[in-house]
């Protein structure tokens, strides 16, 4: 296996997990209750919480609803289709 193709595999596993761990938060707003510190919890919230903090600084929670996570699910899913997508920049440049 190239150099090449390991990239490409190994960007589409970390941004399909941050997918996975946004949608994850996002059923987390469905329960306040729920410590974010607790231990399975912070599996999710230790490597998405240093995006969403600076994201809810510009766009505030609506109507006591947290829609950061929904705009970051949209923004990795852009960029792995840009960067790895079946035309994406990276296999286009590979």
């Amino acid at each position: 296996m190239s150099i090449e193709t390991t990239a490409i595999w190994g960007l589409s596993i970390v941004l399909g997990l941050f997918i996975f761990l946004f949608i994850f938060r996002i059923i987390l707003t469905w329960y306040p209750q729920v410590d974010l510190n607790s231990f399975p919890v912070t599996l999710a919230t230790w490597p998405t919480e240093p995006l969403l903090i600076p994201t809810r600084k510009l766009i505030p929670p609506m109507g006591g609803v947290d829609i950061t996570p929904i705009i970051w699910v949209g923004i990795t899913s852009l960029l792995r289709e840009i960067l790895i997508g079946q035309q994406g920049l990276l296999r286009m440049l590979f």
